[in-house]
């Protein structure tokens, strides 16, 4: 007659056995590995990138995950946090590999995405059968996709040359500023754009005077009063900057403490606590420059928007980008195409792949170039105004300030020659 203990034992071994074949027929996730500074000076930052990866991905799993001749599979968000430093991606990076994730997503920093660039050229040449791919959603520093370019990288927002010529289309068309204050974080991205924006200034206005430029270090100064003195002192009517994080939420603070009476033209000023930082005296006179932004005023738009919010209910959770939910989307539509995970076919895939923003309900569009890997996207300049003026249906982070329109730039006339001579395995 068997025991208690005996029967205990049969028990706890038929318990496993079927907890064993439950799990043997859940699909394998396909793991995207997400290194960014998810603490530190810039992990609001890092993550308002987050959520928005975590919401394509939920969205694609609720579709069934991608389809491949196994099966579908459900995608999966790794955390890797680089705590701000290239030193701690380029560790983080290692541990990816390791655990032989096949897609690395990035942005929040130029020199980050160059180092990890470098590393996985080297990675992917030394381990063919465990190679992958580098998404970049926001490292916009131009040589990226030109003398730096790679097969394994492949970016998703419009690098700063594209940006930067939108924005000073708008600046140079408004004669009453003559004297533009430049200034921005001392680090690959941040001197790029101080370089090429009086290089267009100057080609565009000869008139206008630069009366200033200053670099910064990049997240660590807790005062920019001094700057923003500097900047009033200097008598400009516009200053230019690219920065980002908090370093832009505290140069814009400061420069209303300071009682500065200048437009601020930026990349990145109307999400991460700018609009609500500057209150009444940014209105007319911050304005940045995106991909997309909640107040393009197409039905398809708002919906989108609204559903984001109604996902991240939270006021300082309000960060969405059109051009992280089409990378999701784009790269499923790839390993789809591909009919695998394998990185250089999905590489292949990616190339030259169009997105018509059905996925987002209508929502973008964009073509990945093939020679470059550069996505070619419209852009939108667009200026803060307070809510419920014209244009103005959404605020940002219920600041009670959002931003309108002030011009559209269609995707074909984004598009810059680039310089990339690429090696193809």
């Amino acid at each position: 007659m068997p025991t208690f203990r005996h029967c205990s034992m049969l028990a706890l071994a038929a318990l496993l056995l079927l907890t064993a074949t439950l799990v043997a027929a859940q699909p394998r996730p396909v793991k995207l590995a997400l290194i960014e500074g998810l603490s530190g000076s810039f992990g609001n930052a890092g993550e308002a990138v987050h959520r928005n990866i975590v919401w394509a991905v939920e969205r694609i799993n609720a579709r069934g995950g991608v389809r491949l001749p196994d099966g579908p599979r459900p995608l999966e968000v790794i955390r890797f946090d680089s705590k701000g430093t290239t030193d701690e991606a380029l560790s983080m990076f290692k541990s990816a590999m390791d655990q032989d994730i096949g897609f690395v997503l990035q942005g929040n920093s130029s020199a980050t995405a160059a180092a990890l660039i470098d590393a996985l050229n080297k990675h992917n040449q030394r381990e063919p059968q465990r190679r992958a791919l580098f998404l970049n959603y926001s490292a916009v520093e131009p040589s990226l996709t030109n003398e730096r370019c790679s097969f394994w990288h492949f970016r998703f927002d419009a690098h700063a040359d594209m940006r930067l010529a939108a924005l000073m289309d708008v600046l140079t068309a408004d004669l009453a500023v003559q004297k533009v204050y430049l200034i921005g974080q001392d680090y690959s991205f941040g001197q790029h754009v101080v370089r090429k924006a009086r290089e267009l200034l100057a080609q565009r206005r000869p008139g206008l005077q630069v009366v200033g430029e200053e670099l910064h270090p990049i997240g660590r100064i807790k005062d920019f009063l001094p700057y923003a003195a500097k900047i009033k002192a200097s008598g400009a009517q516009a200053v230019v900057t690219g920065n980002w994080g908090n370093d832009l939420t505290l140069l814009v603070k400061a420069a209303r403490e300071a009682g500065l009476d200048a437009k601020f033209y930026t990349f990145y000023g109307n999400a991460l606590g700018v609009p609500a930082a500057i209150g009444a005296a940014g209105v007319g006179r911050v304005l940045a420059v995106a991909e997309w932004h909640p107040n393009t005023g197409a039905p398809a738009s708002d919906a989108f928007y609204t559903s984001f919010r109604q996902r991240f209910p939270r006021s300082e959770d309000d960060y969405l980008h059109a051009r992280m939910q089409a990378m999701v989307e784009m790269l499923a539509q790839a390993i789809e195409a591909a009919g695998s995970t394998e990185a250089a076919a999905v590489a292949r895939a990616l190339e030259g792949a169009r997105f018509d923003g059905r996925a987002l309900g209508g929502v973008h569009e964009g073509r990945m170039r093939a020679a470059d890997h550069q996505f070619i996207q419209p852009l939108y300049v667009s200026e803060m105004q307070r809510v419920g003026s014209e244009g103005t249906r959404f605020d940002n982070e219920g600041s009670g300030f959002g931003f309108r329109t002030v011009r559209h730039v269609p995707a074909a006339q984004t598009e810059l020659p680039h310089a990339c001579a690429m090696d193809r395995p």
